[in-house]
């Protein structure tokens, strides 16, 4: 489910989910990741790491919250992620950077939009 990379990496209205804080993160990892980009070094990235996990905790517990039915699986997406990105090291290679950029992109348009609605915040 590779959906396409944006040129800038810049959130935009495409990857709305239509919950107000957790669309204020989604800017907020996309500027991380793209950061990381730009400043490929070890403050960055550490940034980046803490506004995934802070993200990641906020929405689960959003899921929790609301009784998502697809919380057990998005978690499970989460938790790989985060044991990734703890696998790495600034500076990131070309390739691992890409690989942020899509999870990113494929985790919100693949596995996000399924919570769209079913959500309490």
């Amino acid at each position: 489910m590779a959906f396409p990379i944006p040129k800038p990496f810049k959130w935009s209205e495409e990857f709305e989910v239509f919950y107000k804080t957790l669309d204020e993160q989604h800017k907020g990892l996309f500027d991380a990741v793209f950061a990381c980009a730009e400043s490929n070094d070890d403050a960055t990235f550490g940034t980046c790491v803490k506004k995934v996990k802070e993200h990641f905790a906020d929405e689960e517990e959003i899921m929790k919250t609301s009784k998502y039915s697809g919380f057990d699986t998005h978690k499970q997406a989460h938790d790989e992620f985060v044991e990734k990105c703890s696998s790495l090291s600034a500076p990131l290679p070309d390739d691992k950077l890409v690989y942020m950029q899509q999870w990113l992109v494929d985790h919100i348009k693949g596995i996000d939009f399924k919570y769209k609605g079913q959500l309490q915040q």
